[in-house]
């Protein structure tokens, strides 16, 4: 009972709304008060600010050298696009025109042609690819950009949903769909590693429907989020585009016999729309929790005010002492020596901004030689040998990292429920939002009708279930179907 009368104060403190009685509220004052991101002033777009974007660059360091290591090369094209490049893969503008931003007037003139603000890159960059490429020799051809892309949304959450939102998108080109596919299921293995061991979030990985297939790909493949509203985040993808957009823009090579081939793509990202995910997953009443992996500090050092200011010193040097120990063990650390602001405010502080450990350094530590240790990501405290603090820190970042990944495992379990029939559906989607597994026909005219009568749309067909080609009955229309698929409502 302490505990919570203490958690409450902290919570009291922290002006925060309570994660448990209202999630949206809670996100959003909590991304403003840890200081992640901020409004602009055009409408759907955000600041990211320091301790956000540290999160990205961190992201960008962790994917870029996985991608790297696979002959990836990054590039950079223009935010620009003309919408002639547009006009070349039908269903590619189809699927993107109610999103799109354009440029028609520059310089105080009309513009001769309008031109697009990237939304994502397949045309722009489809077209050098048809420059470039003429060989089997030059294949394959790996690229990717970091940037940022464009899309007009209508409703619109910091990091989950903004107009503006940086991400990285990858942009290869392939001999053959085996070479391809390779690609696209790497690539999803790159995402799927990232959110498990970076982010300690547990994902559904799998196939997306027809209706949620990206425009202009033959097949889409999605890293699928369980938050804790029972919602599902799509939270990256990778898509095998076949020919479509090879075709479209003549993008051929030279084959060993000397024949004229289409080459085959592919495409794939992740964005910000990743540290919304963290955030939602992680967090609680008392603000974020950043796994040890991702936190732009992993530990934050507090030497304790005293009025003996030999005492006061003698903390601070420990602290630093120790903070220099640990970094030479890669450890992110912050010694917080803002003597003008009480232990109360630093504690509330850092809780806010989740760095994953807090060390606490006074006059009893140092005379019994110890630093009590705080973890965020459960308010359990422990006190540590100052002589051994780093291997026991160290040690302590790991269990903090595996014990978020299993709390997300878990959630992903309960939030998973299975049903057979279309009232079942209707039925727990009403006592609660979850995952649904359900046996479906995948007539994306089927899918509609679940849509508009419950807001939910198909997830993914998970790629390590074995129940394909089983004799099922489509729980919303009845007709034969073969698979389970995972069904949810969506931010």
């Amino acid at each position: 009972m302490k505990r919570i009368k203490n958690m409450n104060k902290s919570f009291e403190k922290k002006g925060l709304t309570k994660k448990s009685e209202n999630i949206s509220d809670w996100y959003h004052d909590v991304i403003l008060r840890a200081e992640l991101a901020e409004y602009s002033d055009v409408k759907g777009c955000m600041i990211i600010r320091p301790n956000g974007y540290a999160i990205w660059e961190k992201t960008q360091a962790v994917l870029d050298a996985w991608f790297k290591e696979y002959d990836v090369k990054n590039v950079y094209f223009p935010i620009f696009v003309p919408m002639e490049l547009f006009e070349k893969e039908k269903k590619h503008v189809e699927g993107f025109a109610p999103e799109l931003a354009v440029v028609t007037h520059a310089g105080g003139e009309k513009l001769a042609e309008p031109l697009a603000i990237r939304p994502t890159s397949e045309t722009v960059i489809t077209q050098k690819f048809a420059d470039w490429i003429q060989s089997h020799r030059d294949l394959p051809m790996k690229l990717n950009q970091w940037c940022n892309v464009v899309r007009w949304e209508k409703r619109t959450y910091p990091f989950l949903r903004t107009s503006e939102f940086l991400w990285q998108e990858g942009h290869t080109v392939h001999k053959d769909k085996d070479d391809a596919m390779a690609m696209v299921m790497q690539a999803l293995e790159w995402y799927k590693k990232y959110y498990e061991e970076v982010l300690a979030i547990s994902p559904y990985v799998g196939l997306k429907s027809e209706n949620e297939k990206f425009a202009g790909a033959d097949l889409t493949y999605s890293i699928e989020l369980v938050m804790p509203d029972g919602k599902a985040l799509q939270a990256a993808t990778s898509h095998y585009l076949g020919q479509n957009f090879a075709k479209g823009f003549d993008v051929e090579y030279l084959d060993e016999t000397g024949k004229k081939q289409y080459v085959h793509q592919t495409s794939w990202g992740l964005s910000t729309r990743a540290i919304g995910g963290l955030i939602l997953t992680h967090g609680d009443d008392s603000g974020v929790v950043l796994p040890p992996e991702i936190a732009f500090a992993q530990v934050v050092i507090i030497p304790i005010n005293n009025k003996d200011e030999t005492v006061q010193q003698k903390a601070l040097d420990a602290a630093n002492d120790l903070a220099k120990d640990l970094k030479k063990h890669k450890v992110r650390v912050i010694v917080d020596a803002d003597y003008k602001s009480s232990l109360g405010t630093k504690i509330n502080n850092w809780e806010l901004k989740g760095v994953p450990l807090r060390l606490e350094l006074g006059a009893k530590e140092l005379e019994a030689q110890e630093v009590q240790a705080v973890r965020r990501d459960n308010f359990e405290k422990s006190k540590l040998k100052l002589a051994s603090a780093t291997e026991s820190v160290v040690a302590m970042l790991e269990t903090i990292q595996s014990d978020l990944y299993k709390k997300s495992e878990a959630l992903k379990r309960s939030l998973t429920v299975e049903a057979d029939g279309i009232q079942d559906f209707k039925r727990i989607l009403n006592e609660q939002k979850a995952f649904i597994r359900v046996p479906w026909c995948e007539d994306p005219a089927c899918e509609d009708r679940v849509k508009a009568e419950t807001k939910a749309t198909s997830r993914v067909f998970e790629l390590d279930r074995i129940d394909e080609n089983q004799d099922y009955k489509c729980f919303a229309c009845g007709k034969k179907a073969h698979r389970k698929w995972l069904f949810a409502q969506s931010y």
